[in-house]
Order: structure tokens, then C-alpha cells, then sequence
């Protein structure tokens, strides 16, 4: 169920020189599932800006965000006491029941904020995860000690070799994995998508309104046409067509 709602900016702070996490105070009861995303409008600009969930506990919301247009600018501009209206309960969301004994997370660059809700809700059922964070340099490297707080195995790699292991997230994995849950721009899911298991992918397209009505984020799968904002954004790996 989606759900409009007022929030107030709790903190707004800087984990890289572009990057942001936001937290606010709110009604968070429409947030369901890991994975999902809100869209937070703006004074002055036309459409919302989707914003993935990073955390959600009772009554505060964590959004991490990039700085890359006027949308994400002017939210890094907010302070405290600030009011945010947002379209929460967007989106699908992962399916907790395909994780196995031992899942594996592989996030690149704003495509890891998702993944620390998930993490942390595996972790609550005694899942065994496994997490890679993706980046291109040491200084864009962020919420490495979250996800270790939640007793995950942790795992960085920078194109640039200058944290961590070298490369992409794929040049971490190393072992036996029961499912994969990966999020990142779509050459990382690409190469992601040809592991030897099964995945679950988040996607991304542009949004216009955020539920499906303008078709605006439609993709064809080998299931037919679906919307990243409806049917996913999450997707099975094998129906993604690249």
C-alpha cells in the first residue's frame, strides 16, 4: 500500500563529499519490505525524486542519496525541522523466502542503501551473509562498518585497487552461496547476472510517477512488458533481458 506522507528531517549528513544519509521522523508503517523505494517531492521541480530505502525503524526513515541534479541538490540542502512531503511503500521489494542458508549482497555505489535493510532483516532470521560493496575509490567507500555492526562478512572492492580488493564485485565472490540479492548501475547487474546461482535484481529506470500509471519505467522481460516502479524494482535474474 502506498501512502503520502509528511516527514521531518531528523539529520542530513555528508558520508562522502556527494553522497548523503537523511534520516526522518514519520509514519513509516506503509514501508514493507527491503528493497522498496519513496519518492520525495520537491518545492519547484514537477516530478518526485525516487530515493531507495535505506532503513526504516518505528516512526524514522534512512534515505541515502547521491548528489547528481537539481532534485538530490536541493535535498542535500535540508536541515533539521524541515518537512519532506513522500510517496512511500513504492515497489516490490526482495523476497526474503529465496535467501537460503547463506545469502550473498552485492551493492555498487548508491545501489548499496537498499541492501543494509536487507541485510539486517536476513540477519534477524539467522542467515548467514554475505555482503560486497562496490566502488570506484577509497573516498566513495561508505557504510562498510553498518553492515559489519550486523554481523555480516564484509567485503569492498574499488575499480581504482586503492581499498580493498581490486575490480568489480564479481572479483570478490569467492565460496558457495545459496541466492544473490544485487542492486547497481546495470553494468554491474549485467555481470552479476551471469553467477552460477540463482538472483534476485534491483533495477533501475527512470519515474515519472512512481506506481505505474504513466508506464514511463516500463522494460520488456522474457515474461512480457513489466514497470521497474511496479512489478519491481526487483526482478528474478533469469527474466532480465539484457
Amino acid at each position: 500500500m502506498r501512502r503520502t506522507v509528511d516527514f521531518v528531517v531528523k539529520e542530513n549528513i555528508p558520508l562522502t563529499s556527494n553522497v548523503y544519509e537523511m534520516t526522518l521522523a514519520g509514519d513509516t508503517r506503509f514501508v514493507t519490505a527491503a528493497g522498496q523505494f519513496v519518492n520525495v517531492a520537491l518545492d519547484g521541480l514537477y516530478l518526485r525524486r525516487p530515493i531507495s530505502v535505506c532503513d526504516v525503524t518505528d516512526g524514522v526513515l534512512t534515505l541515502i542519496y547521491k548528489v547528481v541534479g537539481k532534485g538530490t541538490d536541493a535535498m542535500s540542502q535540508k536541515k533539521s525541522g524541515d518537512t519532506l512531503n513522500i510517496l512511500t511503500g513504492l515497489g516490490n521489494g526482495y523476497d526474503l523466502s529465496l535467501a537460503g542458508d547463506s545469502p550473498l549482497l552485492l551493492g555498487g555505489g548508491v545501489g548499496v542503501p537498499p541492501l543494509y535493510l536487507l541485510a539486517k532483516k536476513l540477519a534477524e532470521q539467522g542467515k548467514k551473509v554475505t555482503v560486497v560493496l562496490g566502488f570506484n575509490t577509497a573516498d566513495e567507500v561508505f557504510y562498510e562498518k553498518e553492515f559489519s555492526s550486523l554481523g555480516a562478512d564484509v567485503r569492498v572492492t574499488t575499480m581504482d585497487g586503492s581499498y580493498g580488493t581490486k575490480g568489480f564485485v564479481t572479483d570478490a565472490v569467492d565460496g558457495k552461496f545459496s541466492h544473490y540479492y544485487a542492486c547497481g548501475p546495470l553494468p554491474m547487474l549485467k555481470a552479476v547476472s551471469k553467477l552460477d546461482m540463482s538472483g534476485s535484481l534491483s533495477l533501475e529506470e527512470r519515474m515519472g510517477c512512481g506506481f505505474g500509471a504513466c508506464m514511463g519505467c516500463s522494460i520488456m522481460t522474457k515474461n512480457g512488458v513489466k514497470r521497474v516502479c511496479k512489478e519491481g524494482p526487483v526482478f528474478d535474474a533469469a527474466e532480465v533481458i539484457w
